[in-house]
């Protein structure tokens, strides 16, 4: 049979193949803030975003390739008929110090062996990547002592740009951006174009997927999106498949509207779904990073909370559903909705569009939107489309992409 040929020479060779072919042009943001000295590290994120590549390159860049580094896949035959802990104690015993093993969620019983493997050999270094959708902190072991976690996303506006063209630029933090946007405009207006940029970024920026051309962009995205739903969500929650359906009629209708202002009594009858299950699900598409669900108050925010808005994750899902047909304020929000999403706390303004750490007030709009809903709103910023540079409390839109 196919898997007892698969030994530890067979798991060497593919991770030397597989590292040989890894390019260190392009390094994602992660890479350099893992404290990669720990033991046990978790790296999680949604399909497609580069968990695999980035271990590549960590182990590329970092550690010797004389056998005491290793990369397996969870999917690698080898274990139809091996254990994890059968695997790390072949490879301690040769020598064996840091081992990678890529998306562990495949694995049925892995949190109970990380945690023994972990506890039983002390001068051995574990990174694992998983789905987005897996809380190793909710697994049926105690890793939370062990682990530390890490979340890898989507491209950045900036990674895209350094990715697409080979300009590499700064990353800025939020207070950077609200007290010295006029200079940092200025200094990237002189380096790129980006109001252009951002037109393709928002199509076909947010996995790196376009490396390989454009034109069947989209229907990689719709692809992953299914992959989401169909495999992850229902083998990690446990989910019948026949409420698969029901998801993906439910990503469809909050991809393709404006700002979703859910009616949850009303989509659950339509879907015909209790409205706990509902609640549940929408929580359960956005730890799948597929749906940004918001609340007005960020006070008594809890699992079965109804979102006052609802957002898709990203405005490359928006344009794999509509195409061209993409409503431009939906993008606009959806964009400042992902970006801000990622490190700070977002919920809806009462009187604009978003309340940022409960501090900032945003109100986002074309280039000739006015200040009228942000007057007299202490901390309150105008975030305009379409301009390349703004001024006092007007920022542009595309600047937001800088974050990381």
């Amino acid at each position: 049979m196919l898997s007892n040929n698969i030994n530890m020479d067979s798991l060497y060779i593919d991770s030397r193949r597989r590292l040989k072919n890894t390019s260190m042009k392009f390094r994602r943001y992660l890479l350099d803030i893992i404290n990669w000295d720990n033991r046990l590290i978790s790296i999680t994120g949604s399909r497609g975003v580069g968990k695999t590549t980035l271990i590549y390159q960590h182990i590329k860049e970092s550690l010797s390739l004389d056998g005491k580094a290793l990369y397996v896949s969870m999917e690698n035959p080898y274990f139809y008929n091996h254990s994890i802990v059968d695997l790390v104690e072949d490879f301690h015993n040769n020598g064996g110090r840091y081992l990678f093993l890529d998306e562990v969620h495949k694995y049925g019983n892995w949190s109970s062996e990380v945690k023994f493997v972990y506890d039983s050999f002390s001068d051995l270094h574990l990174v694992i990547t998983a789905s987005s959708i897996l809380d190793i902190y909710k697994a049926e072991s105690d890793l939370s002592r062990r682990a530390v976690s890490y979340r890898l996303e989507e491209l950045s506006l900036r990674e895209y740009i350094e990715l697409n063209s080979g300009v590499k630029l700064p990353s800025y933090s939020l207070e950077d951006i609200l007290t010295n946007h006029e200079n940092i405009s200025e200094e990237l207006l002189s380096r790129i174009k980006p109001i252009q940029e951002f037109s393709n970024y928002k199509k076909y920026g947010c996995y790196p997927y376009f490396i390989e051309g454009v034109e069947d962009y989209w229907q990689k995205v719709i692809h992953t999106i299914n992959l989401i739903i169909e495999v992850d969500l229902i083998g990690i929650k446990g989910f019948d498949y026949s409420f698969v359906p029901k998801l993906k009629k439910f990503q469809y209708m909050v991809s393709t509207s404006l700002p979703f202002t859910p009616n949850i009594s009303k989509i659950s009858e339509r879907l015909g779904l209790s409205r706990p299950t509902l609640i549940k699900a929408i929580q359960h598409l956005e730890e799948a990073e597929l749906l940004i669900p918001l609340h007005k108050d960020a006070i008594g925010i809890g699992v079965l909370t109804k979102p006052d808005k609802i957002f898709v994750r990203n405005t490359n899902l928006m344009y794999a559903y509509s195409k061209d047909r993409v409503d431009v304020g939906a993008m606009r929000e959806t964009f400042f909705a992902n970006q801000l999403s990622i490190s700070h706390q977002l919920t809806i303004a009462s009187r604009a569009d978003f309340v940022v750490d409960e501090k900032y007030t945003f109100e986002v709009g074309g280039r000739n939107k006015d200040k009228s809903q942000i007057k007299n709103v202490k901390n309150s910023f105008l975030v305009k489309d379409n301009i390349e540079q703004g001024y006092g409390n007007v920022i542009p839109l595309w600047l937001f992409g800088f974050l990381y």
